[in-house]
């Protein structure tokens, strides 16, 4: 339910929202919540579910982008966007990286993948600075 204070304009943008979210959930995930009766109760779920922010889910993502390989069945956007929802999740747990490891990672195993010896790999060039 709505606050009564909320102009009619505004409850329509939250529920035209709460429509959005489900829209985007897959199967697995949509069945998780499908009995929460509220979009507010369907995102705290969503959340305890998926946001977790322990030190086990941190190192769990880091070792999932560490170990992240690019694999020749799939296309090159299949994996730039895998790669790149790693990097999402890792900021949605407050893990941030620079810009330039992330393109060092990406690179270096692009690099592996595509068999291009003429793109250095980064740290195989030059010793990381602190």
């Amino acid at each position: 339910m709505l606050p009564v204070t909320m102009s009619k304009v505004e409850k329509t943008e939250m529920v035209d929202k709460a429509r959005a979210i489900i829209l985007c959930l897959g199967d697995k995930v949509l069945w998780d919540v499908t009995k929460e009766p509220t979009a507010t109760s369907t995102w705290s779920k969503l959340e305890s579910l998926y946001m977790t922010k322990s030190l086990a889910h941190r190192k769990f993502l880091k070792q999932k982008l560490y170990s992240f390989k690019m694999v020749e069945s799939k296309t090159i956007m299949e994996l730039l966007t895998e790669f790149k929802k790693i990097l999402d999740d890792l900021e949605n747990v407050e893990v941030h990286l620079e810009d330039e490891d992330k393109v060092i990672l990406l690179l270096c195993d692009l690099k592996d993948h595509l068999n291009l010896s003429r793109i250095p790999c980064y740290m195989e060039k030059k010793a990381l600075s602190p």
